[in-house]
């Protein structure tokens, strides 16, 4: 005998499923502070502000863990279709992709602390700064493409990571020629180098997400420039 939905479960499912939406909105936000203070506290070299960072990170593991829960019981136990379907798979990505967020803050906030200890001249290099603005700005509009189901700004913000990858090659030659001229500087150019790179990653982390509000708001999947190849030919048929 086939189970026929009642109001009740209907109802319950709809319940969980808005959980699911405030869980992630609940993430996507503590992600987003996570990823403005640790940068703060490396710019401005704060210590406070760079050790808050780390206990905050621990609630972005418990919200990923939840929302991993309630997306995997509502797979199992209410069979949801369409969009349903495509958000809930979603939300275990996104959630994955902000819980990586929340460790690279982390990482960037280890290296506000380490410059501290290291008490060097070698100011970070404006490119630093203007990565950290663009990747927060994408992280930021990725999740809005998210809840709206905006697959324009998804696409958007998905071009954009170029323009972050650049300027990681350009501080990368920058801090390099800077290291070889003054080798007393090693140390200091490492962090910069190595907050460079968590910032790059965390606009990789913003593009995934923007790939899955294409995916959300128009069902289409363009990781990997997928939408771009030509179908793959169908073999006739033999008689």
């Amino acid at each position: 005998m086939t189970a026929i939905e009642t109001p009740a479960s209907h109802k319950t499912f709809h319940e969980k499923l808005d959980l699911l939406k405030q869980r992630l909105l609940d993430m996507s936000q503590l992600a987003e502070e996570l990823l403005a203070t640790s940068v703060q506290a490396f710019l401005r070299r704060d210590a406070v502000k760079a050790e808050s960072v780390v206990p905050a990170d621990a609630e972005v593991d418990l919200l990923e863990v939840e929302i991993e829960q309630l997306a995997i019981s509502l797979l199992a136990l209410q069979q949801p279709m369409a969009r349903d379907l495509r958000f809930i798979v979603s939300a275990i990505r996104i959630a994955g992709d902000l819980e990586r967020v929340g460790d690279h803050a982390v990482n960037i906030a280890q290296s506000a602390l380490r410059m501290v200890d290291l008490r060097s001249g070698v100011a970070p290099p404006p490119e630093i700064a203007e990565m950290a603005h663009r990747s927060r700005k994408m992280l930021s509009d990725a999740l809005d493409a998210v809840v709206h189901l905006d697959g324009q700004l998804g696409r958007d913000v998905c071009r954009r990571d170029d323009q972050v990858d650049e300027l990681h090659e350009s501080v990368f030659r920058i801090l390099l020629t800077h290291m070889m001229e003054d080798p007393s500087t090693i140390s200091a150019v490492l962090e910069l180098l190595l907050v460079s790179r968590n910032l790059e990653r965390v606009a990789d982390l913003a593009t995934n997400v923007a790939e899955d509000a294409v995916y959300l708001a128009e069902g289409k999947t363009i990781k990997h420039h997928l939408e771009d190849r030509p179908a793959p030919a169908v073999p006739p048929l033999h008689a």
